[in-house]
């Protein structure tokens, strides 16, 4: 009875020797490229990767990206409903330069409602590299190019449609997507420092030090989260900036979120601070601090690379909850939270359903991270 050979990362073939030499490889091979060889196997994971790449690419270069800037309001096409990108036209066949019909508004005589209905006899080539309103490209280059748009600067390109004062939904959620995906990233990386830091002593110290900041971290965790964000944000002060009111958010979340990974580490630090290797650290004269960031926590980076992808979708969820709810960042700020305050109406969502784009985008952005925290969570123990 013949027994099937393990095939190993990087291994040579199926006979013999090619399997002895991927062997010595996944023997050789660093802890980190194992866990490459296995993250790359996770087909979620490698198709989050990408698309991540993309919205935060898209989110950086958004203002390039977008026809229009998000300000810029379009009076006669309010609540305008997303208009079709066409390569065929009725009188002159297909083309291979894109193109939209204008809108004409009617009325609905028997709601009085203002709709919208396409002009078939304005055709409006959509061009690349046009220009149009002055923006500073990455806030430093003051530039009018825009990725693509009409000539007709009276005309505007509603790809998602316009809201209720006649802006370009598309060109609001890019933006939108700036503030958003900003908060996750800096908002984990502050819960990331606090967790870290005061997880580190609590478990290498002990004694009063961990039961003081163990008993801190019972009071946080008793109290209803969303309570918490939502009375912590509405004592936010009114007279704020925006961007205070964006660090102040993030400052927030941090408070609250850094108990359950700071619990973790003070786990991890329990088990390793009697380790032969953080002995030999204390004898050869380290300080305390230099063996906490310089030997124990890299011990368990893979946990911590795990626990900090988990997070953002949730701090990205909070941000967004907190601003749809009118408590969290307000406009003139353009986030995916705030752009979702216009569809708490259940009569204006009948009439234009697209207001939900944003939200589309979130549940996106949540599932590429949970996909890639996946991912990341089964290369971190590569050798199961």
């Amino acid at each position: 009875m013949h027994r099937k050979r393990r095939q190993f990362p990087g291994s040579g073939g199926t006979d013999g020797g090619g399997t002895a030499r991927g062997a010595e490889a996944y023997e050789a091979a660093s802890q980190w490229r194992l866990m490459w060889w296995k993250f790359r196997r996770h087909k979620l994971a490698m198709i989050a990767v990408p698309v991540l790449a993309l919205l935060y690419a898209t989110a950086i270069f958004c203002s390039f990206l977008t026809p229009t800037v998000p300000t810029a309001r379009f009076a006669d096409y309010k609540n305008a409903p997303p208009q079709k990108i066409r390569f065929v036209d009725p009188e002159t066949g297909f083309s291979l330069r894109p193109f939209v019909y204008g809108m004409k508004q009617e009325m609905d005589k028997t709601t009085f409602r203002r709709t919208y209905a396409e002009d078939s006899s304005r055709k409006h080539p959509i061009r690349f590299f046009v220009r149009g309103e002055s923006y500073r490209l990455l806030g430093l280059f003051e530039t009018n190019v825009h990725l693509f748009g009409l000539e007709d600067k009276e005309t505007p390109l509603l790809l998602l449609g316009s809201d209720s004062l006649g802006r370009d939904l598309f060109t609001r959620i890019l933006y939108g997507a700036r503030i958003s995906l900003s908060f996750g990233l800096v908002g984990v990386g502050l819960t990331l420092v606090l967790g870290l830091v005061i997880g580190g002593i609590s478990g290498y110290i002990g004694g009063a030090v961990d039961t003081a900041i163990q008993r801190t971290i019972d009071l946080l965790v008793c109290i209803p989260t969303i309570p918490l964000w939502m009375a912590l944000a509405a004592a936010l002060p009114r007279s704020w900036t925006p961007l205070e009111t964006y660090f102040g958010m993030i400052v927030i979340f941090s408070i609250i979120d850094w108990t359950g990974l700071a619990r973790v580490v003070r786990g991890k630090m329990l088990s390793l601070r009697e380790e032969d290797f953080t002995l030999a650290a204390r004898l050869s004269g380290a300080s305390d601090m230099r063996i906490i960031v310089r030997h124990l926590l890299p011990s368990f980076s893979s946990y911590i690379i795990v626990s900090t992808t988990m997070a953002i979708p949730s701090t990205i969820l909070g941000e967004t909850a907190l601003s749809f709810l009118g408590i969290g960042l307000q406009p003139p700020v353009v986030s995916w939270g705030v752009l979702l305050q216009d569809a708490q109406n259940l009569q204006t969502l009948a009439h234009q359903p697209w207001l939900l784009w944003p939200a589309a985008l979130v549940i996106v952005t949540v599932l590429m991270f949970n996909f890639l925290g996946d991912g990341l969570r089964d290369a971190a123990d590569p050798y199961k």
